[in-house]
């Protein structure tokens, strides 16, 4: 089942956004806002990075940002990646490959020719299968 679904099939196409000079405190409200998971960090159409809710609420908790921290210092680097045309087993596996102590990761940019096309969350895969059977 999932070798038959491609990413574009599930993936969240309305991206929301945020810049690196966003500071993380608005970052966070808007994650909440809208009730998602990551902010990919994006300037001039071009990725740059991604904030996690877990990884800003858990720093924000314990008081670990300067007042006006923005998200450029706050973002992880290393974005896990997909293209629309991957099917689901791949993004799996991507998952996997990039989360940390056993862990996956829960959401995979959709790029395609440089640009973001969509998020994938692992929510939009079990919403997937949870369809199919």
């Amino acid at each position: 089942m999932l070798k038959n679904l491609k990413v574009k099939e599930i993936m969240t196409n309305d991206v929301i956004t945020v810049s690196p000079e966003e500071d993380v405190v608005f970052a966070f409200e808007k994650l909440m806002k809208y009730k998602i998971s990551a902010l990919p960090v994006v300037q001039d159409k071009k990725l740059l990075g991604i904030v996690t809710a877990s990884d800003l609420g858990h720093n924000l908790i314990l008081d670990n940002y300067e007042l006006g921290t923005t998200v450029e210092k706050a973002m992880v680097l290393d974005v896990a990646c997909v293209q629309p045309d991957d099917d689901l087993s791949s993004a799996v596996n991507k998952m996997k490959e990039h989360g940390s102590e056993g862990g996956i990761v829960n959401q995979l940019v959709v790029i395609d020719d440089g640009e973001i096309k969509g998020i994938l969350s692992d929510g939009d895969i079990i919403k997937a299968l949870k369809t199919d059977s």
